[in-house]
């Protein structure tokens, strides 16, 4: 017998970092889900309609549903790509799997106003925080692959 194919959702997420090296948290409410009583990045799943769509054009609909009318300019580029759901799937969870793909890019400008998916937001320096309390662990993954990006350009 063949193995079965996985299936994933696939999740768009920005790294929006301002001028003084902040990234855009956006607090996620403290019950249900995976981000529950963490934070979260701005993005999300990409739609039906959206198969034919440059990912950027993807990002920017979802930071607008999420963030606002903020201005930024995005690196095409992904700067890191994780799994994140059950090692093990019953037959129920077939689907649930998420596959992240973290883009950067630099804030313009523009107010942030939250969607009412969010309870809250901040900006905030990674490199000063304890990122273990901001994010759930295989999202945290993909934001530690993401600032090792960063030291490897800065060399």
């Amino acid at each position: 017998m063949e193995p079965q194919k996985d299936l994933y959702q696939i999740s768009l997420k920005l790294i929006l970092k301002n001028k003084q090296g902040e990234i855009l948290l956006l607090r996620a409410p403290d019950v249900g889900g995976r981000f529950a009583g963490f934070y979260d990045l701005p993005g999300g799943r990409i739609h039906v309609d959206e198969f034919l769509t440059p990912f950027e054009r993807c990002i920017e609909r979802e930071v607008r549903e999420e963030a606002g009318d903020v201005k930024f300019k995005i690196d095409s580029v992904p700067v890191a790509i994780v799994r994140d759901g059950p090692p093990i799937l019953k037959d129920s969870e077939i689907g649930k799997r998420i596959l992240y793909i973290f883009f950067q890019a630099e804030y313009l400008g523009g107010d942030v106003l939250i969607s009412s998916e969010h309870v809250g937001y901040c900006w905030v320096d990674l490199a000063k925080e304890n990122l273990e309390r901001l994010f759930p662990p295989e999202f945290l993954k993909g934001i530690k692959m993401c600032l090792l990006q960063q030291k490897k350009i800065k060399k």
